[in-house]
Formats: structure tokens, C-alpha cells, sequence
């Protein structure tokens, strides 16, 4: 049998307050009564009490104030009015203001009686909602990231046996699948947890740059080395080093890398000194680096030392159950930074997300529903606010499919400030292949940013 819970009485006439805590005593409950509202918050706070009898008119602080002042303290608080002939529309302006009822003086003990036990009935609603909603994020969230299919949740229990673990961990998936999001959620739950986690893309960096990124490298080493510094292995000891793209990596880092993680040892570029490292690495990829092994692309040994445990993040269209869940998610992350309320999606917009492709998986979901955010004027998203050339992908008169092709690549692109990597992720396409179609579009790009 449930605890009956507190009720608080707040009235600045002692025979109210008298009359009152005597008949809902009687029928079991434990009453506590406040003179004013001042004093009723003092023990609003204090005890968390989720029933409050007030009234209406007192001196200083009056009723619907303490209402709104209490929310702030336990927004689960419901409260009754307590009113006086003459009163009842100030009564229902309460209600309207978030009041769960109110009682007319004199009062009818009976009538009190029901009132309570059907708040006590209401409160314990709220409260077992409020527990299934976290029972429900507990199961559907895991460090932060949001699923429900049956491949996540796998990936879930795979996460909580490796973490603990010293593991090399390869994490497999297409771009925009959330590489990056598992890596750290590794991390978190390994006893490193509290040391340092250092991501770096592997294919961000020049080959040249490569090597000093990671090893670090001595003065003079090369040119514009002017002091010694140090790299991310260095810089990671103790913690975990994600490793991105570690399929673009040339042989002569692979050799290194296999080199730190076999011995537990690096050298900077330009140096002779062997440093202890201890560091996690986990890498990560969206190539397939057997088939690398098989063309000579990559080094055996190394895919061994990095293959230990393998995990394989499925698509965003191969856990669709996600979709929506994670969309809600974008949703109320994004109109709580643009500091706007919208609640829901279109019954258009639901249909469109559910059979839609999704080639650039959950980045892409995240960009467009943070698009749909922005634009949207009301509190909903419509069709109206995503990308027209994805909505609507088949060519209009006078458009070729390629046309429709090259105007979505080149939106991202502009959308993404010219920027090739952001743009080839969300596109869910190479940067090479990127690369060659604005060649082909003759659009200028700098090599740098290949």
C-alpha cells in the first residue's frame, strides 16, 4: 500500500487551518499548516510536498502567487484554492493559472474528503508517468546516444563488455552513423573515464602532418617546426585516443602506429628518445580494410592489432525504429537552443522521415531537423521547412536527375561554408568522389580542403 503524502494547509485564519488538518487527519493524512506564504515555501522546500491547500486572499503573499512561487520549487505541486463567497472568479482565473481545483468556505468535510483522495489519485499518476518516462530513457538511452532496434541494443551490451577492458577497438560504419558517438560512450564507461579522450581524423591532415599529429616531432624536425611539441599519443597517456578514417592513413604511420600499439612506445619525428605511452586507441572506419589488406593497402598486422573487437554500426535505414526517437530527440535540442517551442511533426513530415533513405544516416537526420527548427514559424514542422530537392527528388520539367544531383550537392556545400569534409559527410559520399563531381561542375575547390 502506497505512503499517503503530506499535505500542507496554508491559511492565515486558525480555524481554517484547525478545521481543516482535524478532518483530513481523521481519514489518515499527515497535515502541516502554514499562516502565510512566505512560511508554506520555507516547507515547500524543505519537504518537496506535492499537495497544497491555500487560500485565496492573505495578507502579503496571496494565493496564486504562492502557486506560481511553489511550482518553481516543485513543478509537480498540484494545489487547491481555498475560496470565499464572492470569490469564484478569481477561483477559475486560478484554475486557468494551473490550480488543480477549489473549495468554497464554509466547507463541506465529505466534499474535502473526495477532493483530496482524488488529487492523491491524480498525484499518483503523475508520479508513475514520471517513472515510466525514465524507465523508458534508461532503456532507449544509452552515454547519451538514443536507440531502441534490436542491432543498437546489441551494440549496447557489446559496449558495457568491452569498456572495462584494455581492448583495441574498430569501429565499422558508413559516414554520419555515429562513430564518433560509440567511441566516447567507450570511454565513459572504462576505468579511463576520468583521463582525457582525444579524437582526430586521420584523413584531415596532410600525410606529411600526419605522423607529427600523432608522435609529435623536435625542433627543426621539418620546416615551420620551430619548438619541440608534443603529440596525441603523448598528449592522451592514461586516457583513450579515437582514431577516425584510419583507413587513409599511408604505410609509413601504419608501421609506427603498429610500432605504439605493440610496444607502448612512440618516437617524435626528428627525435631518437623512446617514449612510454599508455594509451586506448580506438579506431574507426568506413572502409571495408579487409579488402584493403587483400590489395596491399593496408597492413595486415596493424588490422589484426586494431581488429581485436570489432563493432559494425548499422545505417540509420537499417534501424528505423530509431528514427523517430531520435528526431524527437533533434527536436527538443534544437528549439531549446533557438529558444522556440516546437513540439511536433507533421503527420507529413513523419511519413517522409520514416521512408526516406537517409544516405548521410543520423548526421543527416540531426542537419535537417535543426534546418526544419530554424525555418519553422510555428510549432510544428512541415514539409515546408526541409529541403525541397530531397522532398521532392524526381526532376521537374526541364531538370535531369543529374541537375537535381548537382543542385543538392552544391546546397550542402554552400549550407556547410564550402567546407568538403562536413559536406561529403553529409552527403554520405567520399570526399574523392566529392572531389571530382564539383570538378565536374566546374566549381573551384582548394586543394587544401580536400
Amino acid at each position: 500500500m502506497k505512503k499517503r503524502p503530506e499535505i500542507l494547509v496554508v491559511d492565515d485564519e486558525d480555524i481554517v487551518r484547525e478545521s481543516l488538518c482535524e478532518w483530513l487527519s481523521s481519514v489518515g493524512y499527515n497535515v502541516i499548516t502554514a499562516s502565510s506564504g512566505e512560511e508554506a515555501l520555507l516547507i515547500i522546500r524543505e519537504k518537496k510536498i506535492k499537495i497544497m491547500l491555500t487560500d485565496l486572499v492573505m495578507p502579503g503573499m496571496k494565493g496564486i502567487e504562492l502557486m506560481k512561487r511553489a511550482k518553481k520549487i516543485v513543478p509537480t505541486i498540484s494545489t487547491v484554492i481555498i475560496t470565499a463567497y464572492g470569490t469564484i472568479r478569481t477561483a477559475i482565473t486560478a484554475i486557468r493559472e494551473g490550480a488543480y481545483d477549489f473549495i468554497e468556505k464554509p466547507f463541506c468535510p465529505e466534499k474535502v474528503e473526495l477532493l483530496i483522495k482524488n488529487l492523491v489519485e491524480h498525484q499518483n499518476l503523475i508520479e508513475e508517468n514520471i517513472s515510466l518516462r525514465r524507465r523508458i530513457e534508461n532503456r532507449y538511452q544509452f552515454e547519451g546516444i538514443i536507440a531502441k532496434s534490436p542491432k543498437m541494443l546489441k551494440i549496447f551490451e557489446l559496449i558495457k563488455m568491452v569498456a572495462p577492458t584494455s581492448a583495441t577497438v574498430l569501429i565499422i560504419g558508413k559516414t554520419g552513423t555515429g562513430k564518433e558517438v560509440i567511441a566516447r560512450a567507450i570511454h565513459h564507461q572504462s576505468q579511463r573515464r576520468n583521463k582525457t579522450f582525444i579524437a582526430t581524423s586521420c584523413a584531415s591532415l596532410p600525410e606529411s602532418l600526419l605522423e607529427s599529429e600523432l608522435f609529435g616531432h623536435e625542433k627543426g624536425s621539418f620546416t615551420g617546426a620551430v619548438g619541440r611539441k608534443k603529440g596525441k599519443f603523448e598528449a592522451g597517456d592514461k586516457g583513450t585516443l579515437f582514431l577516425d578514417e584510419i583507413g587513409e592513413i599511408n604505410e609509413n604511420t601504419q608501421i609506427h602506429l603498429l610500432r605504439a600499439l605493440e610496444e607502448k612506445k612512440i618516437t617524435r619525428v626528428g627525435g631518437n628518445e623512446e617514449i612510454d605511452v599508455d594509451v586506448r586507441v580506438i579506431a574507426a572506419t568506413n572502409k571495408n580494410l579487409k579488402t584493403m589488406v587483400n590489395e596491399g593497402k593496408f597492413r595486415e598486422d596493424l588490422y589484426y592489432r586494431l581488429n581485436v573487437v570489432n563493432i559494425e554500426l548499422p545505417t540509420l535505414k537499417e534501424r528505423r525504429e530509431d528514427i523517430l526517437p531520435l528526431a524527437e530527440h533533434f527536436l527538443k535540442t534544437y528549439s531549446e537552443e533557438n529558444n522556440k517551442s516546437i513540439k511536433n511533426f507533421s503527420p507529413e513530415v513523419v511519413e517522409f522521415m520514416l521512408n526516406y533513405s537517409w544516405p548521410g544516416n543520423v548526421r543527416e537526420l540531426e542537419n535537417m531537423i535543426e534546418r526544419g527548427v530554424i525555418l519553422s514559424m510555428k510549432n510544428e514542422i512541415s514539409l515546408a521547412e526541409l529541403p525541397q530537392d530531397i522532398i521532392h527528388p524526381t526532376p521537374t520539367e526541364g531538370k535531369t536527375i543529374e541537375t537535381v544531383i548537382k543542385n543538392h550537392i552544391l546546397n550542402v556545400l554552400e549550407e556547410t561554408g564550402g567546407n568538403i569534409s562536413k559536406a561529403s559527410e553529409i552527403l554520405g559520399i567520399r570526399r574523392t568522389t566529392l572531389y571530382n563531381k564539383l570538378k565536374k561542375y566546374n566549381y573551384t575547390v582548394n586543394k587544401l580542403d580536400i
